[in-house]
């Protein structure tokens, strides 16, 4: 195998692929990324028992072939190529990397050895890559990060019809997004699993500015298919809360207000919080007055807002659940529909809520 390249694109596909290797394992080849130059492509592969990752970009290709080395490795030496052309050859028991006045040599691990890559799941349909990207992004702040609870540590994805849904919860804030998808000539079967969220973050981000992606799935896997970039997942097991009836919201009262001005003002008032004491927000038909702190450690602010279905409510949050879900959605005003103290509180990004997300509200300040 013999083969030049650009050295940023070939630090970007090595990069891409090795997300997926495992940070230690049993079998050393599992560390390894396939490399195979044919026809004036590459494709670079890695994979673990979880996930696989593949990526093909230009090369040219003097001598066909196949190379298996230690990826993490080549991910090093990659990052500190000098810019410009980079050619790497086999040579013996070795994989040679040369670019300018600089060389690497990388063993090579056994071919016989490397398991074979996982199939494509079945193509179910289409999904915009950046609306994708998006949406992932702002339901997996929800997400749980304790592992003896695996399936919270997901994101349920969803298809029926042309509508996708993707829900987090890590048991004390849920959030819902919905998006549209264009399923197969088939008409897509309804589906609904839950994916790693950390796996499905970093697979969502890399098909930004892709275009459409095919979205492939069975009883086990998730697969994405953009351009150059292939990659699946294991599904886990379970199923997430439903959010159906913890969102119906019984006669909430509505208050309505600027977001950036509201992110901003928790920002500022919660430097004087302590660990995660709360933020209170008491609203008024015209104002909403946050507040943090205690005793002589206080900080407050007041912003414009409006009431409706009561007088005057308090409130109060965690501040860094708040500022999660106050940075995740995307619309100029976030609206909250509340039922009181102590009980949930309901925000979305408009009268007709493509993003929702639930929080619990805690004892307000006295």
């Amino acid at each position: 195998m013999e083969f030049r390249i650009d050295s940023a694109v070939l630090t970007e596909a090595v990069a891409w692929a090795a997300r997926v290797l495992p940070a230690r394992s049993p079998m050393p080849v599992l560390g390894g990324l396939l490399l195979e130059a044919t026809d004036g492509r590459l494709r670079v592969s890695g994979l673990d028992h979880e996930a696989s990752a593949r990526v093909e970009v230009e090369a040219d290709t003097a001598v066909d072939g196949r190379a298996l080395v230690l990826g993490r490795r080549l991910l090093d030496i990659c990052k500190v190529l000098p810019r410009g052309v980079t050619e790497l050859a086999v040579e013996g028991a070795r994989l040679s990397v040369t670019s300018g006045d600089a060389r690497f040599g990388l063993s090579l691990l056994p071919l016989e050895d490397y398991p074979a890559p996982p199939a494509l799941p079945e193509v179910r349909g289409l999904v915009d890559g950046d609306a994708f990207a998006a949406a992932v992004g702002q339901v997996a702040v929800a997400a749980g990060r304790d592992d003896s609870l695996p399936v919270l540590t997901g994101i349920r994805l969803a298809l029926d019809g042309t509508t996708m849904t993707l829900a987090a919860t890590d048991r004390y804030r849920y959030a819902v997004r919905t998006l549209e998808w264009k399923p197969g000539d088939d008409g897509g079967a309804a589906a609904d699993v839950v994916v790693p969220a950390r796996r499905l973050t970093e697979i969502a981000r890399s098909l930004s500015g892709t275009g459409p992606a095919r979205i492939a799935l069975d009883g086990g896997s998730v697969g994405f298919e953009s351009g150059g970039l292939r990659t699946t997942t294991r599904l886990l097991d379970g199923r997430l809360p439903r959010h159906d009836k913890l969102f119906a919201l019984d006669d909430p009262a509505l208050a309505t207000t600027a977001r950036a001005p509201l992110t901003e003002a928790v920002k500022r008032v919660a430097v004087v919080a302590e660990g995660d004491s709360p933020v209170q927000l008491a609203f008024t038909p015209t104002s909403i007055h946050l507040q943090a702190g205690y005793e002589d450690d206080i900080a407050s602010q007041r912003l414009p807002s409006t009431l409706t279905g009561a007088d005057a409510l308090t409130v109060a949050f965690n501040p860094g659940y708040l500022l999660d879900a106050l940075t995740a959605l995307d619309a100029p005003e976030v609206h909250f529909h509340l039922l009181g103290p102590g009980q949930r509180a309901l925000l979305t990004d408009g009268p007709e809520p493509t993003h929702r997300h639930l929080l619990m509200s805690v004892k307000p300040l006295v």
